[in-house]
C-alpha cells in the first residue's frame, strides 16, 4: 500500500461510524434542504386555491420538515466534529509514527522544519480543504441532482437551459483546479522555508546580537516573508478568480431562469408556484456551481500536501533483519574507510579495537574523523569499506534501530524538555523508583536532587539547569537504560574545565560500560583515568594507546598536547 493510502485510511481508524453517521445526516439535510422547495411550491399554489384543508395540510407539514431539520442539523454537528477531530489526530499519529521510525541518517536529510510544517500548518490544511470539503461536496452534489430531478419533472426546458449554462463553471473547475494545488503545495514548501529561517534566527539571536548583524537578519526576515505572502497572493487570486467567473456564470444562469420562467408562466405552460420553487431551487445549483471549483480545487491541493508529507516519511535507508544482540567482547573497526561525499574519504584504512567495559578517549584535530567513528558505530551510515562490528555483528547488517538497544549517545547539546528532573530522566518512559533513583546516584546527581527535589521544573530547554546538570541527566538517562556502550561525542566542549571534568568523572566512574569519549581537552588528569587513548589524524589512526604510553614516544599526540598547554 502507497503511503499517502495508508495515511487516507488512518481517518478511519476507530473512526467508520462516525464517518458513516456523518453521510447520513449530511443526506439527510441535503433531502430537507430541498423538501424546503417543495414545501414553498405548494403553499404558493394553495394561496391560488384558497383550500384551507390544504393550509392545514401544508401547516402540519412545514412544522414536521422544521423539527425535522432541527434534529437533522444538531446530528451532524455532532458527528461531523467527531469524525474530523479523530481523523486528525489519527492521522498526525501515523504521520509521526512514520518519521520518527525513520533511521537518523535518512531523518537527516530533510530540514526539520518541512516535518514541522508537514505536521502543523498542512494538517490545518488537510482538515479544512479534504475531510470538511468531502462532505461540502457530497451535500452540494446531493441538493443539486435533488433540485434537478425536481426541476425535470416540473419544467424540461428551463432545466435544459439551467445545464447549458454551467458549462462555463465545470470548464473553470477543470482548468484551475490543478493550478490552485500547485499552489497549495508552494504555499506549504515557503511556509517550512520560512519557519526554518525563523528557528534559525531566533536561536542564533546572541550571534546576531554579537555582530551587529540586526539589520542584515531583518533584510533576510523581510525577504523570506514577502516572498512567502507573494505565494499565498497568487493562491488567493486564483481562488478569487474561480469565484468571479462562477458568480458570473450563476448570475447568467439565475436570470435567465427568471426570464424563461416568466415567458412560461404568462403561456400558462407553468404555474406561479412551480416558477418560484424552480428560482427556490436554482440556489441549490448555483451554490454548487460557485462552490464545487474551489472545493474540488481545494481537495486536490490538499492531497498534495499528503503527498508531500508521504514522500517525508519514506525511509530510504534499506531495513535489516538481523538485531544487534550486545556488546560481547567490543567494538572493531577493520581496515574501514569512509567518505561523506565521493572522492573525500573522512576515514582511510582505520584498525581498530575497543574492549568491553573499557574506557577510551578519542582525539585529534578538528576534521581528522573523530565524530565519524561515533556515526558508524550507531549504524548512521553503511556505505563504507571494511567491516565495523559489534559483538561480533557487522553494523551495516543489523537493524538500526537494535543498536540502540545497547548504545547510548550524550551530545554536546542535551535533549531537555520543559517537566521535572524525574520525567526528564526516564523521557517519557516508566522505570520503577529504585532504579531511577539508583542511575541518578551514579550519575553524580545527588547533590542537585538534595537541593531542588525531584519535582523540580528544568525549563525550557532547560533553561533552570546548569550545563553540567544537563549532561548528569544524560548520563542518568544513559543508566536507567542499561546501555552497555556509552558514546560521548564533544559533552563537555561547551562546559567550564572545572564542570567539564565533573562531568567526564562521572562517565569514568561506571562500572561496567563500554565508552568512548570524543573530546578536544587535553588534560593529563582526566586522560590518564582512560583504559586508552585514540589519536585520530587526516582520517587516521595515528596513535593509541595509555597517556603514559603516548607521552612517552613523542609522537603526534605528544605535539597535540603541547600545544594544548601553551
Amino acid at each position: 500500500m502507497k503511503k499517502i493510502d495508508k495515511y487516507r485510511q488512518s481517518f478511519f481508524k476507530q473512526n467508520k461510524l462516525n464517518y458513516v453517521l456523518t453521510y447520513i445526516a449530511v443526506l439527510s439535510s441535503g433531502a430537507a434542504e430541498v423538501l424546503l422547495a417543495v414545501l414553498i411550491k405548494e403553499l404558493l399554489d394553495l394561496a391560488g386555491s384558497g383550500s384551507m384543508a390544504g393550509m392545514k395540510r401544508c401547516l402540519l407539514m412545514s412544522l414536521w420538515l422544521v423539527t425535522l431539520t432541527c434534529i437533522v442539523l444538531l446530528f451532524k454537528r455532532t458527528v461531523l466534529y467527531n469524525y474530523v477531530s479523530r481523523a486528525v489526530t489519527s492521522y498526525r499519529n501515523a504521520a509521526f509514527q512514520d518519521i520518527t521510525a525513520k533511521s537518523i541518517g535518512s531523518l537527516g536529510k530533510s530540514n526539520s522544519s518541512d516535518y514541522i510544517s508537514a505536521l502543523t500548518n498542512d494538517v490545518t490544511s488537510i482538515e479544512a480543504k479534504y475531510l470538511l470539503a468531502e462532505f461540502n461536496i457530497v451535500s452540494s452534489l446531493l441538493t443539486a441532482v435533488l433540485s434537478l430531478a425536481l426541476m425535470l419533472y416540473y419544467s424540461w426546458i428551463m432545466t435544459l437551459t439551467v445545464l447549458g449554462l454551467c458549462i462555463i463553471p465545470v470548464t473553470v473547475s477543470v482548468i484551475f483546479g490543478s493550478r490552485v494545488a500547485e499552489q497549495e503545495k508552494e504555499i506549504s514548501d515557503c511556509n517550512a522555508g520560512f519557519m526554518s529561517m525563523v528557528k534559525d534566527l531566533l536561536s542564533g539571536f546572541s550571534v546576531v546580537k554579537s555582530f551587529q548583524a540586526q539589520e542584515e537578519a531583518g533584510t533576510l526576515y523581510r525577504e523570506k516573508n514577502e516572498n512567502l505572502e507573494q505565494v499565498k497572493c497568487r493562491r488567493r487570486k486564483t481562488v478569487e478568480m474561480i469565484q468571479i467567473i462562477s458568480c458570473i456564470a450563476g448570475a447568467s444562469v439565475q436570470i435567465g431562469v427568471f426570464l424563461l420562467g416568466a415567458y412560461l408562466a404568462i403561456r400558462g405552460q407553468v404555474t406561479a408556484g412551480v416558477v418560484v420553487a424552480f428560482v427556490q431551487m436554482m440556489n441549490y445549483i448555483l451554490g454548487p456551481i460557485n462552490q464545487l471549483p474551489v472545493l474540488l480545487a481545494d481537495r486536490k491541493a490538499a492531497v498534495k500536501l499528503m503527498e508531500k508529507l508521504a514522500e517525508l516519511s519514506v525511509d530510504d535507508c534499506e531495513k535489516k533483519t538481523e538485531r544487534m544482540n550486545g556488546v560481547g567482547e567490543g567494538i572493531r573497526f577493520e581496515r574501514v574507510s569512509f567518505s561523506y561525499e565521493e572522492g573525500k574519504e573522512v576515514l582511510k584504512d582505520v584498525d581498530l579495537e575497543f574492549e568491553a567495559g573499557k574506557s577510551y578517549a578519542v582525539v585529534g584535530a578538528s576534521g581528522s574523523g573523530k565524530s565519524t567513528l561515533l556515526n558508524l558505530i550507531q549504524g548512521h551510515y553503511d556505505g563504507y569499506e571494511g567491516r565495523v562490528t559489534m559483538g561480533g555483528r557487522e553494523i551495516k547488517d543489523v537493524d538500526a534501530d537494535s543498536i540502540f538497544d545497547v548504545v547510548s549517545v550524550i551530545q554536546q547539546s542535551v535533549f531537555i524538555f520543559d517537566d521535572t528532573i524525574r520525567r526528564n530522566i526516564c523521557l517519557f518512559r516508566e522505570f520503577p523508583a529504585d532504579a531511577v533513583e539508583s542511575a541518578a546516584e551514579r550519575a553524580g546527581l545527588k547533590a542537585l536532587l538534595g537541593e531542588k527535589g525531584w519535582d523540580y521544573g528544568c525549563g525550557e530547554g532547560g533553561a533552570h539547569l546548569s550545563g553540567g546538570e544537563k549532561q548528569r541527566i544524560s548520563i542518568a538517562r544513559s543508566l536507567l537504560k542499561k546501555s552497555q556502550v556509552l558514546l560521548a561525542d564533544e559533552a563537555t566542549s561547551a562546559l567550564d574545565t572545572e564542570t567539564a571534568d565533573s562531568v567526564t568523572n562521572a562517565l569514568l566512574d561506571v562500572e561496567g560500560l563500554t565508552r568512548l569519549v570524543v573530546t578536544h581537552k587535553l588534560d593529563e588528569k582526566m586522560l590518564s583515568r582512560f583504559d586508552g587513548i585514540v589519536v585520530m589524524r587526516g582520517g587516521r589512526v595515528a596513535e593509541q594507546g595509555t597517556f603514559d604510553k603516548l607521552m612517552e614516544q613523542k609522537g603526534y599526540f605528544y605535539s597535540l598536547y603541547q600545544v594544548n598547554r601553551e
